[in-house]
């Protein structure tokens, strides 16, 4: 642990993805705590601002502007390019951070944390600071335990400047609006009656982590609860959701369609239980407090845990080529996960929550 002196004005960076972003909260609210009267600000990448605004634990939402440095330079346009950056690059100054605490760690969070002109700047000891991203820093947290959770790994960073503050004990806040939202959308009989939430999307860059359509209907005509069926904006994933509810053979319903991460937020928190992947929904769902089933191929079981402060069941069966950084087509690690399995864990967290 490196206690720093007092601050006013900190800069948190993690610029994505999604479930990166939110499993960074709880450290977040470290911070918060540690600095009850700073101006907090986080760096954000736009994909992932939605994940940030409205906590209570910041004050401001930087946003970085990828999409238009992207555009600009796939144009050639170079001179727009090079003035949108500085344009960021003023703002980001003009804050006169004191105090930044890269959590992303990678060359490019690096960069900005020294462009924010903070004397202070903190992140990870190598293996967790990639592509150079230490050099960046004046201090860096070596952890004890090198293959632990995002959700570990985060807080141990928080804690490398704040030993003795605590996580909130609701990481992620749901906004009033999007549960009387959900009220509305819900049908009037699951309005106050426990339900099961399917979610059997993915993002669009990792579809190897899906779970097949047909077990998560087998799954939903084995349930004594209702179930729903969530889905993102992405039409593909929209198809996957209707077509585990046409398979369920009336076991499943669609749920209401989410336009924000607010609204999808408030249909977690108001599931009994959330049963998919490991993607950013399961782990805004353990923030909640909504207890999870995740269902694990590629990936890596412990870099990936859900909140330790939410009831979870991880099922996975393990092959040789499990966990894997990109994932195949062929996803064997997720087909050899069958129904039953899941529904074991299923009813062994409901016997428990119950």
């Amino acid at each position: 642990m490196h206690s720093l002196p007092a601050v006013d004005r900190v800069l948190v960076i993690r610029l994505g993805a999604v479930g990166d972003v939110v499993r960074t909260l709880p450290a977040v609210s470290i911070l918060r705590r540690a600095w009850p009267a700073a101006r907090l600000s986080w760096l954000v990448e736009p994909a992932a601002q939605s994940a940030v605004e409205g906590q209570p634990w910041v004050d401001e939402v930087l946003v970085f502007p990828r999409p238009a440095l992207r555009d600009a330079l796939g144009a050639l346009r170079v001179v727009r390019a090079a003035r949108v950056f500085a344009s960021f690059a003023a703002e980001l100054r003009a804050r006169r951070f004191e105090l930044v605490v890269d959590f992303h760690s990678i060359l490019k969070s690096g960069c900005l944390a020294r462009l924010s002109g903070a004397t202070r700047r903190v992140t990870y000891a190598a293996p967790y600071a990639r592509e150079g991203a230490a050099l960046f820093a004046t201090h860096r947290a070596r952890l004890s335990h090198p293959h632990s959770s995002r959700f570990a790994r985060n807080e141990a960073l928080a804690r490398f400047l704040a030993a003795d503050a605590a996580a909130a004990p609701h990481p992620f806040v749901v906004a009033a609006a999007a549960r009387e939202w959900l009220r509305a959308a819900l049908a009037p009989e699951l309005r106050d009656r426990p339900f099961l939430l399917l979610h059997p999307g993915t993002s669009a860059h990792a579809p190897h982590k899906r779970w097949p359509a047909d077990r998560f209907a087998a799954l939903a005509r084995r349930q004594t609860l209702p179930c729903l069926v969530a889905f993102g904006p992405d039409p593909e994933e929209r198809a996957m959701a209707r077509a585990v509810v046409a398979a369920a053979e009336g076991h499943a319903a669609l749920a209401p369609e989410t336009d924000s991460l607010a609204q999808l937020a408030a249909l977690l928190e108001a599931s009994h239980l959330y049963v998919g992947a490991d993607s950013g929904p399961l782990h805004i769902a353990s923030l909640v407090g909504t207890p999870v089933v995740q269902i694990l191929g590629p990936t890596d079981p412990v870099e990936n845990a859900p909140y330790t402060g939410t009831r979870h069941r991880s099922v996975r069966v393990p092959v040789a080529c499990s966990p894997c950084r990109r994932g195949c087509d062929a996803a064997p690690c997720m087909r050899r996960v069958d129904a039953d399995r899941v529904h074991d864990a299923v009813a062994s967290l409901l016997a428990e929550t119950r």
